[in-house]
């Protein structure tokens, strides 16, 4: 896939930095014909995508925080998790799951590399280790006889820049019989519905259960079962654990799941052959649906200062002339503007006196909620448009 070139999708510019010209990367991706793991051309150094002013914070959806306090539930009665339990999550953002664990008096720890949402995470009485987690944090845990029971990566596996140091680092955290899960969008779904604007240079990985379970072998855990899940438009969670020690048996999930993508192909050339066409045209859609709007003298805006809305919209080429402005709920990209496209970030009040004729909504994953939230735009007759998998305009 070949998305052409663009900017961080999660690096939102200030007033200041209008003025300051702004790196643009090649945004391609390629699939390995060995391993079948599927990543971006890489340009980007970790702390240079996760610097101290990241923007993205959890809690800012709804949907995203029953998700959490469902896992949580989940989690401690599967694996009769109580005070005596000590929980870790790598990448755990403000606190919107680990929040959870606490209120149930289990001990935990986060593990955060962005000051921001560290600092929000502390507000909620969290603990968090502010760094990037590899072998080396990982062994200073284990020194520390900080090893834990169950271990949580929420989204976090695909972001990662070296794969490999980053799986190895669970072994040496995870009790003997301890339990880490990892979610993440799944390759199947991420073809299949056409989700391409998933694809950012923060994501350097693509994964399928196929990739994930090589790369763990080859690093000290082993996969016992997977679930589907419904979040990021198809995710999978997958459970693992120690390669020496684990004392759980293999779900026939796995192996179901495994025959899956087989059959639909995914260790094979064709599977991708016509993902660049799918993207394209999506494009070509978007493109003439906004220079139609325009044409019409129809008011449109979007909402949710997403970063897959980053990687559409500067794919499409799409600048203020067709969207005028972009509403997000998070103050921390309120005033600022989307990389790129130059789209101002405002609050949901100061932009109700346009009643705009149609509202982009940029993260698709939780179009329901946001469609909830904006309901009486309606009144006025707005309406709702998303663009992936294909465009679609509901009333």
């Amino acid at each position: 896939m070949d998305l052409g070139s663009a900017p961080l999708s999660n690096a939102y510019l200030t007033e200041r930095s209008l003025k300051e010209p702004e790196k643009w990367y090649p945004l391609r991706v390629f699939v390995c014909t060995n391993c079948w793991l599927v990543q971006t051309e890489d340009f980007n150094d970790a702390d240079e995508l996760f610097a101290a002013d990241y923007a993205y914070f959890s809690s800012f959806s709804t949907s995203w925080l029953r998700h959490a306090e469902n896992y949580t539930a989940c989690m401690t009665r599967r694996f009769a998790l109580d005070k005596t339990a000590y929980v870790v999550e790598i990448a755990s953002n403000d606190g919107y799951l680990l929040q959870y664990f606490a209120s149930r008096d289990i001990p935990c720890l986060g593990i955060e590399p962005t000051a921001g949402t560290a600092a929000a995470a502390r507000k909620k009485g969290i603990e968090v280790r502010e760094d990037f987690f590899g072998t080396r944090l990982a062994g200073e845990l284990a020194s520390q006889r900080r090893q834990a029971d169950l271990m949580i990566a929420n989204n976090v596996l695909a972001h990662v820049p070296d794969i490999n140091d980053f799986v190895s680092g669970f072994p040496l955290v995870l009790k003997p019989a301890g339990v880490a899960t990892f979610e993440f969008p799944h390759l199947l779904c991420l073809v299949a519905d056409n989700q391409f604007d998933t694809i950012y240079h923060e994501h350097f990985s693509y994964l399928s259960l196929t990739a994930v379970i090589r790369v763990f072998e080859l690093n000290g855990l082993s996969v016992f079962d997977v679930e589907e899940l419904p979040t990021h438009g198809g995710s999978l969670r997958v459970y693992a654990q120690r390669n020496d020690t684990g004392i759980h048996t293999v779900s026939p999930h796995v192996r179901e799941m495994l025959e899956r993508e087989d059959a639909a192909g995914i260790r094979t050339h064709t599977y991708y052959e016509e993902f660049q066409t799918m993207a394209e045209k999506v494009k070509d859609d978007f493109i003439r649906f906004l220079m139609e709007a325009k044409q019409g003298g129809k008011l449109v805006i979007a909402y949710g200062a997403a970063a897959k809305g980053n990687t559409l919209i500067n794919y499409a080429g799409i600048r203020r002339d067709m969207i005028s402005c972009v509403i997000d709920r998070n103050p921390a990209k309120q005033g600022n503007y989307l990389p790129g496209s130059r789209i101002p970030i405002v609050d949901e009040e100061s932009h109700l006196v346009g009643r705009p004729d149609y509202v982009v909504i940029l993260p698709w994953n939780i179009k329901e909620e946001v469609i909830t939230q904006l309901s009486y735009m309606r009144d006025w007759g707005s309406k709702f448009v998303t663009v992936v998998p294909s465009l679609r305009v509901t009333s």
